[in-house]
């Protein structure tokens, strides 16, 4: 799609109705209110209704006006963008607009400066909610050939798709993205330089979320560590030449929003608490709590718009009828850019939608320990104010022009559907304006400031050389650098290393010397003297990056960093000995515990006595918490299984699973820390301990080749598998002895080693449902406000149930395009939902049937091994007895050989 000026203006008859388009009149003066009927305005103003329930002396209700009011009508952008607010030489200009673009939630850039918008064009589209989850939302990428400042070129670079978390750009082309109830992240690629994506890859599994929309996984970001953060999964993912790894990490408590600063400190965006989160410490170091880190006054928003709409009611709402509480929040930016003034880079920005205003963040560091407070507090005022009630601040992002651009929704509701039902004070609001009919629209906005003209540097970094790229890590905005370190990474172009570790070195530019650090880290080629003059560094910045670097060197077996940690946790500098502490908690070093109550008795700063304290309590809390993780069976097994991989397979696998390298920067061993082989069915590990394997891992050469373990007992390979299942970030079902025996004894008859294609081909793999499969059901209940009743939600995390208690002969049934060998169900019915017995059929026509298998539901999980005949091109699953509920099924997997 490529839409000049002069195109779009000729062009927007058709798209708005009533328009009275002529060539001199900008695409952003058509207004959406002329798409409306032009009744509407001019209708009698309709009753509000009051809920019959409703308990009008409530602080919700208590004090609401309810007097008919005019609807809330929308404006063209140029109309929109005199309502804002802006201090003195700032300036809010549109570079896209409706009709382009509907619903945008979010951009990101990629590595030649497109701009990939996320269109969430299935979001409340009435108040109900309907539709929510239908697979009418897309992904479009936009440039600006002509340099005017204005995205005029654009394509749906992926489209229909259910509700999308996010969009990362990946390289050339390449996008990685979640739809909504999916555990999967996929990469989509665009193969013939069409500018769609026409090749889906799985890339990791593990990140997904059921709930309601506004409570799910997000802004997957790939910040400074080379580590991918998103909101809500106490778990980070790591891309390596290798395969996706993983770590666990402390909850992050965002929702809609994930950035970081110059030095690589994240800060997550928190939803309905309106604030922002885990920015004290980088998020793998786990929670910490900090009295005061919000201070008095930092919640009370100043809002020009005084409809009272808000979900918490008059109890949160000023007498003039504008917000008195941060009640809703998201995107967010730690603005790094070059073309506003120098006092904007390092502050934290994000948008209060339900406010309608952007806010500014003053930090403050005492101690080592981060306090926020509204940058315009005193003179009770915001960073972006506007009149306007459809300003939807939702996202924000240094750009790559040096300025920051600002996500606007442009729409009536905000709120998702369990927000606004029948009975609801913040639905009577909604109706009262008519501000429901306001959907379909969405801008994003350029904020410059006067004479600082944005940079009209073009990227171009898929086209350079790595050596190129290198140059752009000294670039004075921040987003130039994340690029080109993270598309060096992509590459793994080693032959930079020389001029890397150059710039580290003797850079004048810091923060080129950090990004330099950090690229040798990410390409596998940082050493441990370099990390150790670092940590002898004048500049505390560089000493903690040193610190945080030097953690994978210790993770790959140089253990001798252990001394390092220790002496830094005595450096005069609060900032470095809190990382010198947390880095050895994190990596486990010996006699940590003393570590931490000597710095308690020796460090008077604030933060080290708060983090010290708190690592010691968490250490406590964690063993005690072992003893009841796992059942004893499981114990033993887990117990077992870690002395058996510390004492023989660390050797290989690296001692916290991520691998052995080589002197060359390969592995010995490929990691299991996050692979999908090996929390994948555990068929797979279990033949290999037995047998072998040979040759090449997915295209992959290992040094290390791994011998037949089979002379040890089936207890001996269950605890080893166990283990390797659920450490490391790994999270799978254990493998019981009796489990080993059957497959021992039904491959007896091998003599030689397994190649991975070979086994590969015998493992069970999990069949991902397809939108050619058809799946039915008996009975299927309504599951939450904008959904249909669809039984393939048994697939995703948001499930599927009977709409009655289960009763002898209802089913469940899966029919494929093409016959299948299938080998194992396993689903997830919850506490009390399991199927109390059931059968499993197959068949190749859907009529005549085959019995494969028999089961007792159970709490939790469940898993059900099928017999050898069990082929077919139709799947079915039916209950054989009468229960009190209704029987549901979530996160369901089918097995095929």
């Amino acid at each position: 799609m490529h839409l000049s000026k002069e195109l779009l203006v000729l062009s927007c008859a058709s798209l708005v109705a009533f328009a009275s388009c002529t060539p001199e009149r900008s695409p952003f003066d058509i207004s959406p209110a002329e798409s409306m009927d032009p009744k509407r305005a001019e209708a009698p103003y309709p009753a509000i209704e009051i809920p019959a329930d409703a308990d009008m002396e409530s602080p919700r209700w208590k004090g609401i006006d309810l007097t008919p009011a005019p609807p809330v009508i929308p404006v063209s952008a140029n109309e929109e963008a005199k309502s804002f607010v802006l201090k003195p030489g700032y300036k809010m200009e549109p570079i896209l607009s409706e009709p382009q673009i509907r619903e945008p939630a979010a951009i990101q850039f990629d590595g030649n400066g497109r701009m990939y918008v996320l269109e969430l064009r299935s979001y409340m589209q009435d108040i109900d909610a309907n539709g929510e989850l239908f697979a009418t939302s897309r992904i479009s990428r936009w440039e600006d050939k002509d340099d005017d400042g204005v995205y005029e070129t654009g394509v749906v670079f992926l489209d229909s798709l259910v509700f999308p978390r996010f969009v990362v750009p990946f390289g050339p082309n390449t996008i990685l993205s979640m739809e909504s109830n999916e555990d999967h992240v996929y990469k989509f690629t665009d193969t013939d330089g069409d500018g769609k994506a026409d090749k889906k890859e799985l890339f990791a599994t593990g990140l997904g979320r059921s709930g309601n929309v506004e409570h799910q996984t997000s802004f997957l970001t790939w910040t400074m560590d080379n580590w991918m953060y998103s909101t809500y999964n106490s778990r980070r993912i790591r891309w390596t030449p290798d395969g996706v790894i993983q770590e666990p990490t402390g909850n992050p408590w965002g929702q809609w929003g994930v950035t970081q600063d110059n030095y690589g400190q994240m800060w997550f965006q928190d939803g309905a608490g309106g604030v922002p989160q885990s920015f004290q410490f980088p998020l793998v170091y786990g929670n910490f709590r900090v009295e005061g880190q919000f201070q008095e006054g930092f919640r009370e928003p100043y809002s020009l718009v005084k409809l009272a709409d808000f979900e918490p009611g008059m109890r949160e709402t000023k007498p003039d009828g504008s917000l008195n509480n941060v009640t809703g929040s998201a995107g967010n930016d730690v603005f790094r850019g070059d073309k506003l003034p120098k006092e904007l880079v390092g502050q934290y920005f994000y948008g209060e939608p339900v406010a309608r205003i952007v806010r500014q963040v003053r930090s403050d560091k005492k101690e080592g320990l981060t306090y926020l407070q509204n940058q315009y507090k005193d003179s009770e005022s915001e960073f972006i104010q506007s009149t306007d009630p459809l300003f939807r601040p939702v996202d924000m992002a240094t750009a790559p022009d040096g300025t920051m651009y600002i996500v606007d929704m442009y729409r009536g509701i905000i709120q998702e559907g369990n927000w606004t039902q029948d009975g609801s004070y913040l639905r009577t609001k909604i109706q009262q304006y008519q501000m429901d009919d306001v959907i379909g629209n969405g801008r994003i906005w350029r904020l410059t400031y006067e004479g600082m003209p944005r940079s009209k540097e073009k990227p171009r970094m898929y086209d350079e050389t790595t050596a190129e790229l290198v140059k752009h890590l000294e670039h004075p905005n921040g987003w130039w650098r994340d690029q080109a370190q993270q598309n060096i990474i992509l590459r793994q172009d080693k032959s930079v290393a020389g001029e890397l570790e150059k710039m580290v070195n003797s850079s004048s530019n810091e923060l080129a010397r950090i990004h330099a650090l950090w690229t040798l880290e990410g390409l596998g080629v940082l050493n441990v003297d370099l990390v150790r003059k670092l940590m002898k560094d004048p500049s505390p910045a560089i000493r903690i990056q040193a610190l945080r670097a030097s953690e994978t060197l210790y993770k790959y077996g140089e253990k001798s960093l252990a001394e390092d940690y220790r002496g830094l946790a005595s450096d005069s500098n609060p900032e470095v000995a809190i990382q010198a502490v947390q880095s050895a908690y994190l990596l486990k070093i010996d006699d940590v515990e003393k570590l931490l109550q000597s710095s308690l008795k020796t460090n008077h700063s604030k933060g080290i006595q708060l983090v010290a304290s708190q690592l010691l309590e968490r250490e406590a809390e964690a063993k005690k918490a072992a003893a009841t993780k796992y059942s004893t069976k499981e114990q033993a097994l887990f117990a077992q299984g870690k002395t058996i991989f510390d004492s023989y397979c660390a050797t290989c696998h690296g001692p916290k699973g991520l691998g052995t390298p080589t002197g060359g920067g390969e592995l010995i061993a490929p990691a299991f820390s996050g692979s999908p082989r090996i929390m994948g069915h555990p068929e797979y590990a279990v033949k290999t301990l037995l047998h072998g394997l040979t040759g090449a891992i997915e295209g992959k050469e290992y040094e290390g080749v791994m011998i037949s373990m089979s002379s040890n007992d089936d207890q001996w390979v269950a605890s080893v598998v166990s283990y390797i299942r659920n450490e490391f970030g790994n999270k799978g079902s254990f493998v019981d002895p009796d489990y080993v025996a059957q497959i021992r004894k039904e491959t007896a008859s091998r003599e030689s080693n397994y190649n991975y294609d070979e086994l590969v081909g015998e493992i069970p793999k999990a069949l991902f449902p397809q939108d050619n499969w058809k799946v039915s059901a008996s009975s299927t209940a309504l599951q939450g406000v904008g959904s249909t009743k669809d039984p393939s939600y048994a697939f995703s995390f948001k499930g599927w149930k009977t709409e009655t208690a289960q009763e002898p002969s209802m089913w469940f049934q899966v029919e494929l395009p093409k016959d299948q060998q299938f080998a194992e169900l396993e689903f997830d019915s919850g506490a009390e939902q399991f199927p109390i017995k059931y059968t499993v059929s197959v068949s190749s026509d859907g009529k005549s049937w085959t019995e494969v298998g028999s089961g007792t539901g159970v709490k939790g999980l469940n898993t059900l091994r099928l017999k050898a005949q069990a082929k077919g091109r139709f799947l079915k699953i039916q209950t054989t007895e009468k229960g009190d509920q209704p029987w549901a099924m979530r996160q369901l997997k089918i097995y095929a050989r």
